[in-house]
């Protein structure tokens, strides 16, 4: 007798989120940012609230201070970000948007906003909400659950 196959929710999750990472790279490119990069969402956005060392930026992301310092290096490359060393301790590496990061990061927080609504368009608030339990309950690493306790419920 065949046996029915496991549903399989962390394979949908990944392809959503490669799905998720497409739709928000193709709609950056439509405003003229088409060098997109997984990681600049988040870190774009933690800068635009103001200028955080690399080490802190690490820590935000989940990441070594090696990789938060690549992740910095490429926004440097692109013109987003500078770094400069620490006023009260040269070790510590200060990391700010420039003016061209800031206006990527106002065009990166629209796309968000709008593929946000535009799912929301597609589903009920309800299954909205289910939704979002379920992708909660997948969190188990505590600094994940932190971060997503931060996170608004759909209304």
């Amino acid at each position: 007798m065949p046996r029915e196959p496991a549903y399989r929710f962390g394979d949908l999750l990944a392809l959503a989120r490669r799905d998720w990472v497409a739709q928000l790279a193709a709609g950056l490119a439509a405003a003229a940012y088409p060098d997109y990069r997984r990681s600049d969402a988040a870190v774009v956005r933690l800068l635009d609230r103001g200028a955080r060392p690399v080490g802190k930026l690490g820590d935000a992301l989940g990441v070594t201070r090696q990789a938060a310092r690549k992740i910095v290096t490429g926004l440097q490359r692109r013109g987003f970000a500078e770094a400069r060393r620490g006023r009260d301790d040269a070790r510590q590496l200060d990391v700010e948007l420039t003016a061209e990061g800031r206006a990527y990061a106002r065009v990166l927080t629209t796309v968000i906003d709008d593929l946000n609504r535009s799912l929301a368009e597609r589903v009920t608030a309800d299954q909205l909400a289910a939704a979002d339990v379920v992708l909660r309950a997948v969190l188990t690493e505590r600094s994940a659950r932190a971060l997503a306790d931060r996170l608004p419920h759909p209304s």
